[in-house]
């Protein structure tokens, strides 16, 4: 079953603290917990479709083009890609089509970015009942964890260290203003993209590659330079696949400091799991939802019982 083939779906358009438009599309019945899921760069919504086809039918969910992609608006400014700037965009949405009660979230690369922003942020304190993260760490904890492996250098931790940091190679190419973007325009971006993940990437468009790079330039190194202590109260999962090519699994997995109530599934695949294998997607995050329900029901339960 495809996007389109999914019974009940519908779109709308949804407005952010700033005026920004968010192309954002339902799924499946309303009454059944809500599951809404935030796409990476340079992707859209759509990288979620098989996600959904495998999820729609016990579950509400949503999925939206984030500011810059798909049908969305593109702001001019960089300080409107700012991580705050997205958390209200998620807080928008999640008022949307959730108006009551709490929502699960799933994200994707900079989806998991922006997302773990606003789970350990207070926009959206009490609205959440899980999240779910691929192949997308905290920057903050990011930032935490390059000055605990410079601080107190070992073995490990320095091969760890130097492997990240091959991975995380693009970023500052992504940096170089004009640079990046010619190469968008120039097709080597997507030809590259394609080559190292035969065909998992899908067919990004040059528009949002080249709207997207905002994303890094108006938060990485602030965030990076002076990282926070941020924390979810949460279940929190990390989907870490093992043969992420820029992401390692160790950047993800290390914050328990920071995440009390933390799941890690190490799985097969590469960066794009929710296009590669969207049926280990559904299933990681169908488990998670369903333990966060039974949690808040056996609660409910246990305040509603008069002994």
């Amino acid at each position: 079953m495809s996007h389109n083939e999914v019974a009940g779906s519908r779109s709308r358009v949804v407005t952010s603290a700033d005026g920004v438009r968010i192309a954002t599309h339902e799924h499946g019945d309303p009454s059944q917990p809500t599951l809404i899921a935030v796409h990476g760069y340079p992707d859209d919504h759509t990288v979620w479709d098989d996600v959904v086809a495998e999820l729609a039918d016990l579950h509400h969910l949503v999925t939206y083009d984030v500011r810059g992609a798909g049908r969305s608006d593109a702001p001019a400014s960089r300080a409107a890609y700012r991580l705050d700037r997205l958390e209200a965009d998620l807080c928008a949405v999640v008022d949307a089509v959730a108006p009551t009660g709490r929502v699960h979230l799933l994200a994707h690369d900079w989806g998991s970015i922006q997302t773990w922003h606003a789970v350990t942020g207070d926009a959206l304190r009490g609205r959440i009942a899980s999240f779910t993260s691929i192949s997308g760490p905290c920057l903050d904890h990011v930032g935490h964890w390059f000055r605990s492996r410079l601080g107190r250098p070992s073995a490990r931790g320095l091969r760890e260290l130097l492997s990240q940091a091959v991975r995380s190679g693009y970023i500052a190419f992504f940096q170089v203003p004009g640079l990046a973007e010619l190469a968008w325009r120039a097709n080597l971006v997507p030809r590259a993209l394609r080559v190292l993940e035969r065909g998992g990437v899908g067919s990004p468009s040059v528009s949002d590659g080249i709207q997207g790079l905002e994303l890094y330039r108006a938060n990485v190194a602030r965030r990076l330079r002076r990282p926070s202590e941020r924390r979810a109260e949460i279940p929190v999962q990390v989907v870490a696949p093992t043969g992420d090519r820029y992401v390692s699994a160790p950047l993800q997995t290390g914050i328990g400091r920071w995440v009390p109530d933390l799941r890690v599934q190490h799985v097969p695949g590469g960066h794009w799991l929710p296009r590669t294998r969207p049926d280990l997607v559904a299933r990681c995050a169908a488990e998670l939802v369903d333990r966060a329900e039974h949690t808040t029901e056996n609660r409910r339960n246990a305040h509603a019982d008069p002994r």
